[in-house]
């Protein structure tokens, strides 16, 4: 097995083995992610922001934790080639770069070199947002966040098809309580657009208090469409729980075997054949 086989194992977690230094390391990175998502929540608190000691500790923790991510990010373009995705040198890493964990990665780590090339206070402010971006690479190290992922890929049609249908339900019962309650109460429900935030906070069973029907039939049209949101919510939970049950049924019926020559691991059911090694590494 060639080094840079060996880098892009260790850094991807599913082909390592979760086993052995790559599970040390792996479980390293997660660590610096979540600590550094840590800081930037608690970096918001005054009474620690304006902590010299605390500021400076924050300040070191941030240039440790870029430095290890923009090695972690270039390493991961130097040997993304070893992806058959990915396999054409230049191409492929081209490729790669504007995947989407790619993007996630470059995200992470630009607002820290950026702000070393600007003293504009706003926009500094807004790219620190982008340093959140670094809590998201946790789901390509855990199992559990991964099995989301697939969860929402595999059902996006029907649950692009459910959000159609609330949308659709959310602008039909917002103008007819527009046209129920205008007269009544002008200075609330005065165009359909802001009777769709009455429409939202129905629908979703939150009930904030700040609008409400006083007619009788907006009373009526009112706990019709409480009733009809309960419902609506109701189909997309029952298709991510089934898309969970089926996850899970088909995680436990996986094989995994280890081949002889790459030392790679192989899922039978994806890879029902006979694996063949490249013949350019072996």
């Amino acid at each position: 097995m060639t080094f840079r086989k060996r880098v892009y194992n260790t850094l991807e977690f599913s082909a390592s083995g979760r086993r052995g230094l790559n599970l040390y390391i792996n479980i390293s990175l997660v660590s610096v992610i979540v600590l550094n998502s840590l800081a930037i929540v608690l970096h918001t608190v005054p009474e620690i922001r304006h902590n010299r000691l605390y500021e400076q500790l924050f300040q070191y923790f941030e240039i440790f934790s870029v430095g290890i991510f923009t090695i972690e990010y270039f390493l991961r373009i130097w040997s993304c080639v070893e992806n058959p995705r990915y396999r054409s040198d230049w191409r492929g890493r081209l490729q790669f770069i504007f995947s989407f964990w790619a993007i996630v990665d470059f995200l992470g780590i630009f607002p820290f070199y950026f702000t070393l090339l600007t003293s504009d206070f706003g926009i500094i402010r807004i790219l620190r947002v982008f340093r959140l971006f670094r809590l998201f690479r946790v789901s390509r190290y855990s199992r559990a966040l991964k099995m989301i992922r697939n969860v929402f890929y595999e059902t996006k049609e029907e649950l692009l098809i459910c959000l159609s249908f609330i949308v659709f339900t959310l602008v039909i019962s917002s103008s007819v309580m527009y046209y129920l309650e205008h007269n009544a109460q002008p200075e609330r429900f005065k165009s359909i657009p802001a009777t769709l935030w009455w429409g939202v906070i129905t629908m979703t069973t939150t009930g904030y208090g700040d609008m409400y029907p006083v007619t009788a039939a907006g009373k009526v049209f009112g706990g019709v469409v409480l009733m009809l949101g309960i419902a609506l919510f109701a189909l997309p939970t029952g298709i991510v729980a089934s898309g969970f049950m089926e996850q899970i049924r088909r995680d436990k019926g996986r094989k995994y075997a280890r081949c002889p020559h790459c030392n790679e691991l192989i899922d039978l059911q994806e890879v029902p054949h006979i694996h063949k090694p490249d013949p350019k590494k072996h």
